[in-house]
């Protein structure tokens, strides 16, 4: 497992920002972008380092600059710097020119990025080495993504997917060590991580002047592979059954979390879930909910009864390591492999610790439940029974799986509390990002209420 504290991880060192101007342009630039974390800020960012990479082909300046926002978190922003008759990728945004008339290129769509950063990243044993100019010169920048920026290298050997972390900090990424951990106990269920890069950049506090932390990952590519919720969406539009496919999405859900735990094992002995706690934690976060998005008032009473619940459980299932982030989105299908599951960082706005933490299983599953109801009224299923027919079979390849068989009165109200818990998350995230979606998680909410 890759340790970027190690020092077999030889960090590439992060130096100083050399370049005058560039930071007023990438100031002016950086609130615009789709993954900047501050939205509706300026791009008030303070220098820390730049990582230099070394472009095989000689072509440009290749930097990893490392900028610290006003709340702390630290930000990663490849660039490829240009002489203006050096064209870079067609269509590579370009963040600005310099005094000097060198043009300043987002790095994640220019080819010398690519081949700086396949050049000096780290492999796994027995992984080739391929030619980066050959895996740079069909690269393609994948759309849509909010936290990271991934580029698919389909010519790489083998072929590739490069995660760019546009967030990191010190320690190891767990969507670097997380899928190569599972690749190591032989589970199939997660695409192996090829390749990986680590940096070390001066620390943010005085008890630690140096600090090193992944800053990018390349995993093998699914080929051929449909993403899974755009899959269940076009299967629900079309009043095509996703009943099989939920079977077996449930199956892979156990089987990862039985090579997680052999692979990620929980320090000490397995104790089980203290009832109360899940109980105290689940109404906290209720609570926040309620006072953060008024519609759920006159529902706090009848959630608070189904949390409750969970209290004369008595012994709950053994924490351990989880996905933390699982829905639809997070998975693939290829006819060839079946499902594979991606992103392992967990939750987006929790902190480092909290997405390590153990945690129940049973929460990744309430996760894909949700993940169904949102496939089910964004593809426009006609009839409410696909989307009952493909949670009912989703729980019963899980059970199935792991060992359960039916579903017992513990697993039915832990799963029922912790479904409602996530479904109150929701409905706060769309009344305050798309409030036309409201109606999707809070009829979720009513149901489990009645339930």
């Amino acid at each position: 497992m890759p340790d970027p504290s190690s020092t077999t991880a030889n960090p590439l060192v992060g130096g100083p920002w050399r370049t005058p101007g560039l930071l007023d342009l990438l100031r002016s630039w950086l609130p615009a972008q789709r993954w900047f974390p501050a939205k509706g800020t300026t791009g008030d960012v303070e220098p820390v380092a730049v990582v230099e990479l070394t472009d095989p082909a000689g072509e440009a300046e290749v930097g990893l600059h490392l900028v610290r926002l006003p709340s702390g978190a630290l930000l990663q922003v490849p660039l490829v710097i240009r002489h203006d008759d050096d064209a870079p990728l067609e269509g590579a945004p370009t963040v600005g020119r310099l005094d000097d008339g060198r043009v300043v290129v987002d790095g994640c769509h220019d080819a010398a990025f690519v081949r700086a950063w396949l050049a000096s990243a780290e492999r796994d044993a027995g992984v080739p080495v391929g030619d980066p100019a050959t895996a740079a010169s069909t690269m393609r920048v994948v759309s849509g993504e909010q936290s990271n920026t991934s580029v698919l290298l389909p010519d790489a050997t083998p072929p590739g997917i490069l995660k760019v972390f546009r967030g990191v900090g010190a320690g190891a990424n767990p969507d670097v060590e997380v899928p190569l951990a599972l690749s190591h106990v032989g589970w199939s269920g997660v695409p192996r991580p090829l390749a990986w890069l680590t940096g070390a950049w001066p620390g943010d506090d005085a008890g630690r002047s140096t600090v090193a932390g992944h800053l990018g990952v390349l995993s093998e590519l699914v080929v051929g592979a449909e993403d899974g919720f755009e899959l269940a969406c076009r299967m629900a539009g079309a009043g095509e059954s996703f009943g099989a496919l939920a079977l077996d999405l449930g199956r892979t859900t156990a089987e990862m979390h039985d090579a997680l735990r052999r692979a990620v094992p929980v320090p000490g002995p397995e104790d089980p879930a203290a009832a109360d706690d899940v109980v105290r934690t689940l109404r906290a976060r209720a609570a926040a909910a309620v006072a953060a998005a008024p519609v759920l008032a006159d529902r706090a009473d009848a959630v608070d009864r189904v949390l409750s619940s969970v209290t004369g459980l008595g012994t709950l299932p053994p924490l351990q390591r989880v996905h933390g982030d699982y829905h639809l989105g997070q998975v693939l299908h290829s006819s060839a492999r079946g499902w594979s599951v991606l992103d392992f960082e967990g939750e987006p706005q929790a902190s480092p610790e909290e997405r390590m933490r153990p945690d129940l299983p049973m929460r990744d599953l309430a996760g894909m439940l949700r993940s169904l109801d949102y496939a089910a009224a964004v593809g426009g299923a006609t009839s409410p029974e696909w989307d009952a027919e493909a949670r009912a079979r989703l729980v019963d390849g899980y059970l199935t799986a792991s060992g359960g068989g039916t579903a017992d009165d513990v697993t039915l109200a832990l799963l029922r509390a912790l479904e409602l818990d996530k479904a109150l998350y929701e409905v706060v995230y769309e009344v305050r990002n798309r409030p036309t979606w409201v109606p999707i998680p809070l009829a979720g909410v009513d149901r489990l209420l009645q339930d």
